[in-house]
């Protein structure tokens, strides 16, 4: 089946029946991008339209690219995944194991039973949560007064652990710590050492924490479905000016720009010329490191995101940089596909096997949209349908 004509239809339906207010898609090879399309308009009813270099927030996507920029430092000999994370940030260490609440709401904890590591940061396996997805870390920000992760300040990673390190999987700040440590070892702010070497080398000139006078132009505007089902465009920024750059969810970017990270992965850590990592760096990028902890289910504690689990039943663990699945998935992705997702509703996938990667751009809330979701999986799908 002929890809472009096939997920042309697929998006320009979905677009032309209302499902989401713009989407871009692209996929790739290692030798470059098989697919690309753009359908609906940054923002409703203004009549921009989307199109390929359309910019979005990226959010949780923005994930890969910081846990990619400290195995970096790791092939560098700069971090180390198994030494205690307290010794290149020591803020790191009062970070304790919440035990409950007392009666009056105040947080009861305990020290941690062994030290975070980096590999515990990069496999979310470290104890720390997300006020998205957990109501006792509310609580917790409640009684001590502390602001949100998306607020991008100093005092948002200041959370209980849930678990000692090491013991499960749960979704939370853990990368944010891990842009700490990117910039005590570097001597940079994050966005600094990601564009000298990751973001600057793969040529990603529409990818930033900093939305630049050129991105804005092409910025696509942030829409609320609300339970009429009904899509409302919604006055949403990340903060300019943030105290901390979001090591987790703050980037902006493009699809295009997106997919050449995922681009560089497929092809051992270079792109067009220029090498990011070693092959053997990649490899571990692809290989489990959470031991025999899963990837598990992620309850909605807000109006943010819905509850989420992608390909529920299937094994699913966690490498340094994105979820692997164990099993072969329903779109065609076979078994030890990567991937991960934003909650602004986009989706990418890597499938080394195969070597075809995806990604997929909206500008809409709740994460895990009835409606984008199973487009983006529907897009996948046709990507895998066309290779047969």
């Amino acid at each position: 089946m002929n890809l472009k004509s096939s997920a042309d239809a697929l998006l320009d339906k979905a677009v032309t029946a209302g499902a989401v207010p713009g989407v871009v898609a692209m996929a790739a090879n290692r030798e470059g991008v098989i697919y690309q399309g753009a359908f609906g308009e940054r923002a409703l009813a203004t009549g921009q339209p989307m199109t390929a270099d359309t910019v979005g927030w990226i959010a949780s996507m923005t994930k890969a690219i910081t846990s990619v920029a400290a195995v970096q430092l790791v092939e560098r000999g700069k971090l180390d995944l198994d030494a205690p994370a307290y010794t290149i940030v020591p803020a790191i260490a009062e970070a304790q194991v919440l035990t409950g609440f007392d009666p009056a709401s105040n947080p009861q904890t305990r020290p941690p039973k062994r030290p975070i590591t980096l590999r515990h940061l990069l496999t979310h396996s470290a104890g720390f949560s997300y006020e998205l997805f957990n109501t006792d870390i509310q609580k917790v920000q409640a009684a001590w007064g502390l602001p949100g992760i998306i607020e991008c300040k100093e005092a948002s990673l200041k959370t209980p652990l849930l678990f000692d390190p090491g013991e499960r999987w749960e979704y939370g700040i853990n990368i944010d710590w891990a842009g700490k440590m990117i910039e005590a070892v570097s001597g940079q702010k994050l966005g600094a050492y990601l564009q000298d070497n990751l973001l600057g080398p793969l040529e990603m000139t529409s990818t930033a924490f900093r939305i630049s006078p050129d991105m804005r132009k092409r910025l696509a505007m942030m829409h609320m479905r609300g339970p009429d089902g009904a899509l409302v465009p919604m006055d949403f920024e990340i903060t300019q000016q943030p105290e901390v750059e979001g090591a987790g969810h703050a980037l902006y970017s493009t699809a295009g720009d997106y997919l050449k990270f995922l681009r560089m992965i497929l092809n051992g850590g270079q792109l067009g010329g220029e090498r990011v990592l070693k092959p053997e760096t990649v490899r571990l990028l692809e290989i489990n490191h959470m031991g025999s902890n899963r990837v598990t289910f992620m309850n909605s504690a807000t109006p943010l995101s819905n509850s989420a689990e992608f390909f529920p039943g299937v094994e699913k663990s966690w490498s340094l940089a994105f979820q692997i699945n164990h099993e072969k998935v329903s779109t065609g992705r076979p078994a030890g596909g990567l991937m991960w997702a934003g909650l602004s509703n986009c989706y990418y996938w890597i499938d080394p096997a195969s070597g075809i990667a995806g990604v997929y751009l909206t500008q809409l809330l709740p994460f895990g949209d009835v409606k984008s979701l199973p487009l983006y999986l529907d897009f996948e799908t046709a990507v895998y349908d066309s290779l047969r």
